[in-house]
């Protein structure tokens, strides 16, 4: 059988770097990591969130580091058609997307606005979607490319005043998943990042006691554990950052619900809900 193509072959870091990557909620947390990871790699990049002015500061500061070409749209990703609204903005092929904008509700369901939860769901869900149907063609066409989903361990069990965020999280995996083996018949990399607690700014509002289970990252070990994915000759349809995080997440995933749910609520401290700006706030 012929072995099928890939796009990145290299298991060594930063050896094939994507030439243009595509980074939502790039201006902060796991965005700017991604940003700053791959502005090191060599890669031209296109930074998308709400915040301009965060957003032309790591521009400047990537461009003069690293002498690599930065393009800043200030976008904002509840808007209608946003696939098609982002690809026409873009100038240029994109070979890496990483889907990472979103954010956060907490608190009893029927405690937050309804619009909250529409904005949430537009951010999380349907703009991942779009926008990889609006990125991908163009990949499969040349046979080659790459996509990030970005989603949370919370996506691997129900969490109690999380409710929305988690099932969100929940259909980015699954989505991932099937866009992991569609993809690859063309030599697309798709596959599904799942990061557990990470130092953003999410703990800076709701504090470190909302932790649920798992360990804290940085940033930036998050970054590292995406793009070793993306290196490896056979990249997996998901996988889960660090090895308590994935320990957890794969016995959360075991646990009766009847049992799960009240211990989740027991350590969860719901508070009002969370809004960073549209970009990546990872409980």
């Amino acid at each position: 059988m012929t072995p099928m193509p890939h796009p990145f072959r290299s298991t060594r870091r930063s050896s094939q770097p994507p030439p243009r990557a595509l980074i939502t909620g790039a201006s902060a947390g796991i965005g700017e990591g991604f940003a700053r990871a791959l502005a090191a790699r060599g890669s031209d990049l296109v930074l998308v969130a709400r915040r301009a002015e965060r957003l032309r500061d790591l521009a400047d500061e990537l461009v003069t580091t690293h002498g690599i070409a930065c393009d800043v749209v200030p976008f904002d990703l509840t808007a209608e058609n946003v696939g098609e609204a982002l690809r026409t903005t873009v100038e240029g092929r994109v070979d890496l997307l990483i889907n990472n904008a979103g954010f956060a509700t907490q608190g009893p369901f029927v405690d937050t606005d309804p619009r909250e939860y529409r904005r949430e769901i537009a951010v999380d869900v349907l703009a991942v979607v779009e926008l990889s149907r609006a990125f991908l063609p163009a990949m499969i066409a040349r046979g080659q490319g790459g996509i990030i989903n970005v989603s949370s361990t919370t996506a691997f069990q129900p969490v109690p005043s999380m409710a929305v965020y988690s099932a969100s999280k929940a259909f980015v995996l699954s989505f991932g998943q099937s866009l992991w083996y569609e993809a690859r018949q063309h030599g697309v990399t798709a596959f599904t990042l799942a990061p557990g607690p990470t130092r953003t700014e999410f703990f800076d509002v709701i504090g470190d006691s909302a932790t649920v289970v798992g360990s804290f990252q940085t940033p930036d070990q998050v970054v590292a554990t995406g793009l070793r994915a993306l290196d490896r000759r056979w990249t997996p349809p998901h996988v889960v950052s660090g090895r308590r995080n994935a320990v957890a997440a794969h016995l959360a995933g075991l646990a009766p619900r009847r049992i799960l749910l009240p211990v989740l609520d027991r350590v969860m401290h719901p508070t009002t809900s969370t809004d960073h700006g549209g970009d990546r706030v990872h409980p």
